[in-house]
């Protein structure tokens, strides 16, 4: 089949491409230059375009970062196609506002800060946003402007966040459907229903993508090829968000801006390190099941999930398995996961009456980052004694991993720094970390005691509390 999608107001019909193909490579070839090829990594946020996907939503995403055949069906928007949206062909308000505020330099960022100011102006929770609400930095952070023009796109930002101004977009959602897609001798497959992915998955193993930030960077950065793509976002089972009294239950291909919407009452410990696992355009692709099925030993969900004794539904042709998420990841970037099988959803058991979390991340830099150490922990008392403990870290071993030997030379201890301290040596017997250039083995030690410690200090002082909209640091004194 070829592949159809609206670009700028135009419908396009595409055939030749390999799958494996960037939306932003595409674009650029075709003559759409208003996305700019900056750093290819999802980084500078100049590639960033509007798409509005099957359900309306509309999304600013890293045009780098999406291959080609997922924008089936879909209309996406450039900066330069925006006067599109208007009947009269206009400007939209929020190009309006960079103009009137002076928010474009040089104008090579322009494009992508314009593209993330529209979603804002379409999203309805920003409308009574104050101006410090940590959701209009957020908003920017995967964007750079190297002119150091931030204080007037701010403003812009400021001007139109969730103004949602009327008819400009479709109120009619693009066409859905499954994607097959062949040509130079790849292909790409994205199925409607899960019994259907587990059919294809089972008959000719392909590389199985969801949101493709990751994939994506071995196309651009290292110029590896697919030659079978099977992709899971289309399938609605894989995106549900369950909750029942006992437990709650994710669907893997949900994005992680919808985890992260969904979690900030559901289950906030979830939401405090999603605020800082990546920009918004990146989290709009990413999602929860390839997170961890990239089993990088710094995941930032990992830690959250290994403190929380979650599970991993693994769905096969064959059948359902659940894996504990602690025996999920078997080594440096394996799994549990059998050939023929995905992670279909991740069920977590809701933390019992009492039970005090806290999430932490520590990177070079707060925005954008990867963790040199991160870390979530779990604790329950009775009568002044620790019942229940789970410390678990990414960062310091080949895997995600809990701290077993401090776990238990913590329980049935009082939960006083006293205690504490005479237990973190035990977190030298369960963990070497490497040295690296995120850090060396002593700065990862030091971490990781100084974030439990940082734990006690928290717990000590007050209940479970969100970050401060504008904080320094994960731990909150």
């Amino acid at each position: 089949m070829a592949l159809h999608l609206q670009v700028d107001g135009h419908h396009r019909v595409v055939e030749g491409p390999r799958p494996d193909t960037t939306l932003l490579a595409w674009l650029r070839a075709s003559g759409f230059t208003a996305a700019k090829e900056g750093c290819n990594e999802g980084d500078c946020g100049a590639c960033t375009v509007l798409v509005q996907d099957e359900e309306g939503a509309l999304r600013a995403v890293n045009s780098c970062l999406v291959l080609l055949p997922m924008m089936h069906g879909r209309r996406l928007w450039t900066a330069a196609g925006l006067a599109a949206l208007d009947p009269d062909g206009g400007l939209h308000p929020a190009q309006q506002a960079m103009i009137e505020l002076n928010g474009s330099q040089c104008g090579y960022c322009t494009p992508g800060f314009v593209s993330v100011l529209v979603e804002a102006a379409h999203r309805p929770e920003l409308a009574d946003a104050p101006a410090d609400d940590w959701r209009l930095d957020d908003q920017l952070s995967g964007n750079l402007c190297r002119c150091t023009g931030y204080r007037p796109i701010q403003q812009a930002l400021r001007a139109v966040a969730g103004s949602c101004p009327p008819g400009l977009l479709p109120t009619d959602p693009p066409p859905g459907g499954p994607v097959r897609y062949e040509a130079q001798g790849q292909r790409f497959q994205a199925p409607t229903s899960l019994d259907e992915a587990l059919v294809l998955l089972a008959e000719d193993p392909p590389r199985i993508v969801c949101g493709a930030s990751d994939l994506a960077l071995d196309v651009n950065l290292r110029h590896r090829r697919f030659p079978s793509l099977l992709s899971l976002e289309r399938i609605p089972e894989l995106r549900a968000i369950e909750e029942e009294p006992a437990r709650i239950r994710l669907g893997a291909a949900l994005p992680l801006t919808e985890l992260e919407a969904w979690s900030a009452e559901g289950l906030p410990v979830l939401h405090r390190m999603l605020r800082y696992f990546g920009s918004r355009p990146i989290k709009q692709r990413a999602t929860l099941g390839g997170n961890l099925a990239n089993a990088s030993p710094i995941g930032d969900l990992a830690p959250v999930l290994l403190a929380l004794d979650a599970l991993l539904l693994l769905a096969s042709a064959s059948g359902e398995r659940r894996v504990p998420i602690a025996s999920f990841f078997t080594g440096y970037r394996q799994t549990a996961l059998r050939p023929g099988e995905l992670i279909a959803a991740v069920e977590i058991p809701r933390p019992a009456p009492g039970t005090r979390l806290g999430a932490y991340k520590v990177s070079r830099r707060r925005e954008l980052d990867i963790s040199a150490v991160a870390a979530c922990f779990a604790l329950r008392e009775e009568e002044g004694r620790i019942t229940h403990l789970r410390l678990a870290y990414g960062g310091m071993a080949a895997t995600p991993a809990r701290a077993s030997q401090t776990e238990a030379a913590l329980l049935g201890q009082p939960w006083t720094p006293s205690a504490l301290r005479a237990a973190l040596p035990s977190l030298d017997q369960d963990f070497q970390p490497m040295d690296d250039h995120r850090g060396s083995a002593a700065f990862r030690r030091s971490l990781a005691r100084n974030l439990l410690l940082g734990f006690q200090l928290e717990t000590a002082r007050h209940e479970q509390r969100a970050l401060h909209a504008d904080h320094v640091g994960t731990v909150i004194l």
